[in-house]
């Protein structure tokens, strides 16, 4: 039984999206981030970071005990190799896998967090030079993944992988607040349409956990105190505790 620390963002979506494709079985703890509810000491002794998604492995393969793992490509890389699935087994086909998972992490997810977050939570005032870095910098990238998928079929080359999944989400959440249109890069879109129409990715993009509520809102309004939980004091108190 995997233990899956979830709340309704494209992060939480890559990790449902493992989980169903590998059929492993695994319960829901859902938390409310406009309530602050991942800034707790318990919920830090799994993920000293505060972010969702995290999750404890409650029965690891090494019979030990309950296993914790968070950050999205290192939770995707665990659980792929706990099953022996989602990760090519040829040498090249790994090493691409982990590069183009990588480049996700540490590229496409935050510059399209970042320009979502500019686009839809910045508050009135001159951001119009961060919202066009931003926003630029993540169109760049997806001509990047253009590029790799007029090649190939998957990221990772012949084999649907990790790399697919870290991906998926972002685009399909993000890029609805984006006025560039990621489907008009042919080779993307074949992509994403064929990711769509997978069983594993339509069950986790249509569950009941995804269920939006106000988080996927356009223009979501924020309280003092649910800004200050996701983005301002309260995040930054909860970290800085010994």
């Amino acid at each position: 039984m995997i233990d899956f620390y979830f709340a309704q963002t494209p992060n939480a979506a890559k990790i449902l999206i493992a989980l169903k494709e590998l059929d492993l079985p695994y319960k829901v703890i859902r938390y409310d981030l406009y309530q602050g509810e991942h800034l707790n000491a318990d919920f830090r002794k799994i993920n000293p970071n505060l972010k969702i998604p995290a999750i404890v492995d409650t029965a690891p393969l090494d019979g030990g005990e309950p296993l914790p793992v968070f950050e999205t490509g290192a939770i995707l890389t665990y659980l792929a190799e706990r099953c022996g699935a989602l990760i090519p087994e040829d040498p090249r086909g790994r090493i691409a896998a982990f590069q183009w998972l990588a480049w996700q992490i540490s590229g496409l997810g935050p510059f399209m967090g970042q320009a979502a977050h500019f686009l839809r939570y910045a508050p009135p005032g001159p951001h119009e030079y961060s919202r066009n870095r931003y926003v630029n910098e993540s169109v760049r990238l997806l001509h990047v993944m253009d590029y790799r998928l007029k090649r190939v079929p998957y990221l990772a080359g012949e084999e649907y992988s990790i790399a697919d999944i870290a991906c998926f989400p972002v685009i399909h959440y993000f890029g609805q607040y984006f006025e560039f249109d990621f489907l008009s890069l042919a080779a993307v879109r074949r992509w994403y349409e064929t990711l769509l129409a997978r069983p594993g990715v339509k069950a986790a993009i249509d569950s009941p956990e995804m269920d939006p509520g106000r988080y996927y809102d356009t223009a979501p309004v924020l309280t003092e105190d649910e800004w200050s939980n996701v983005f301002g004091e309260r995040m930054l108190q909860a970290s800085a505790a010994d």
